[in-house]
């Protein structure tokens, strides 16, 4: 878990460097238990227990008496002690967290290599909220794109008020150079005159005024900069994947209900989460990974390999980081 910690994969009594390949231990156990909310794998061997297990100091193996670590760089890991979902939030908190990366947060450490502002804007929520801030803060500072470029090259309008929060969270963000580049940018989506001005552009390959728009007021706000926007009194349906401001600013139903959750479950629970419904727990496994995204136009799923052949068949990406925010902050907030 966090930037500086060796990405280890442990699946049927080996353990592997995930960079590498390598196989860095093995074993040949009678049986094993998985426990993703205590970040710890325990095994039973002829020659007695192995604990595979993390913790906020560093990574440890430990077997015959001896301890082994594999690095040893800190990261802070609430227990939530007495929340009614500390066990699930300490297990997607681990989901998030084994998603940074040296070169910033990604949605999923194999099938996407490069950072996206909107699953990261996401992620730093749950930092921010968990004390891990400063994991992602040399990233934050040396953030100079307008845009991730992520969605088939395009250039997505939201990008520019999640880079604003972005940016935000770090100290003296205001002076960060990229907030010149973002306000001269968002210029080319100005549509309205000065009292229905907002932005019009793309995201995910189709226009999202009103999610670009709330995007963009709450970045300004983070910033403490002057906000010439209004939301418009127009049907998207992202409007309702925002759902910590400007919920009173929305027209539109509920559109990411049934069969969507099961390739883009993120979708799924930040509806929910706007509507005040039921978390959908269905949308969480059984067993660890607990979050995923299937199906995406963009993921690298050959790379999913890696981890089982069937996540690349199957065109899988788990854990899934989005999803892990959307479902962390929900159950967080039902305290």
């Amino acid at each position: 878990m966090g930037p500086r910690r060796p990405k280890l994969l442990y699946r049927d009594g080996l353990l592997r460097d995930v960079a590498s390949g390598a196989v860095l231990r093995r074993w040949e156990s009678h049986s094993e238990r998985i426990e993703p909310h205590e970040h710890r794998v325990t095994l039973e061997t002829d020659s007695g227990v192995v604990r595979i297990h993390e913790d906020e100091s560093g990574l440890r193996v430990s077997e015959d008496g001896n301890c082994q670590e594999y690095g040893t760089s800190g990261v802070c890991l609430p227990r939530f002690k007495g929340h009614p979902h500390a066990t699930w939030l300490r297990a997607l908190h681990a989901e998030i967290l084994v998603n940074l990366m040296p070169f910033g947060p990604v949605p999923n450490l194999h099938a996407y290599p490069r950072p996206w502002y909107r699953d990261s804007a996401m992620m730093l929520m749950v930092l921010e909220k968990t004390g891990n801030l400063g994991l992602v803060e040399p990233w934050i500072a040396g953030l100079h794109q307008v845009y991730d470029n992520n969605n088939a090259g395009e250039c997505e309008a939201d990008n520019l008020g999640q880079l604003l929060y972005i940016v935000s969270l770090i100290d003296g963000g205001a002076k960060h150079p990229i907030v010149e580049r973002v306000l001269k940018a968002s210029r080319q989506y100005e549509v309205g005159g000065p009292k229905d001005r907002h932005l019009l552009g793309r995201t995910d390959f189709a226009e999202r005024p009103v999610y670009q728009t709330k995007w963009m007021k709450f970045g300004l706000r983070a910033l403490g900069l002057d906000d010439p926007y209004e939301i418009p009194a127009i049907e998207d349906k992202y409007s309702s994947l925002f759902w910590w401001d400007y919920k009173d600013q929305h027209i539109g139903e509920r559109c990411f209900e049934g069969d969507v959750g099961v390739n883009y479950p993120y979708l799924t629970w930040a509806e929910a989460h706007f509507y005040g419904d039921a978390p959908p727990m269905h949308l969480l496994g059984a067993k660890t990974p607990l979050t995923w995204e299937a199906q995406a136009s963009q993921a690298e799923y050959w790379r999913m390999r890696e981890i089982a052949s069937e996540l690349e068949t199957e065109r899988i990406a788990a854990p899934h980081t989005w999803h892990a925010a959307e479902a962390f902050l929900y159950l967080l907030e039902l305290d």
